[in-house]
């Protein structure tokens, strides 16, 4: 039986660079999503649209595997970078953004993140899984 799980997540850290290197980063999704430890594969679907499949992690009888397709949009006038769940294409939906604010000598950088993630457990599973799921985004 599937049970959904909702995270949450905001970090927010300085990084010394100019807010344009970190966008150029942020908004190449290959050359960013290679800083996931946990990712297994990335799929490009085309027009701005990437598959991630996170590596299986072992929850006391079952295994999981998060799936997931995000769109992404970056904006450079803003310091932005978006991404919005793409429906139908794995077990969760995942959006969020980075906000970058550049400072005399470093970039501020905040990050928020939340989704909604169907793990196959059982109901009294889903609280001692959901910071699994979480290392999981």
């Amino acid at each position: 039986m599937a049970r959904a799980v909702r995270i949450d997540l905001g970090r927010e850290c300085d990084v010394k660079a100019r807010a344009a290197q970190v966008l150029e980063m942020l908004s190449g999704v290959p050359a960013s999503a290679s800083h996931f430890s946990k990712l297994e594969k990335l799929t490009d679907l085309g027009d701005g649209v990437y598959q991630r499949a996170m590596q299986k992690v072992r929850a006391s009888q079952v295994n999981i595997q998060t799936i997931y397709a995000r769109e992404y949009v970056s904006d450079k006038v803003k310091g932005t970078a978006k991404w919005t769940p793409v429906k139908g294409l794995g077990s969760a939906l995942a959006g969020g953004s980075w906000i970058l604010a550049h400072n005399k000598t470093s970039t501020n950088t905040t990050l928020a993140m939340q989704g909604d993630f169907e793990v196959p457990l059982p109901g009294l599973m889903k609280m001692p899984v959901a910071p699994v799921v979480k290392s999981q985004v």
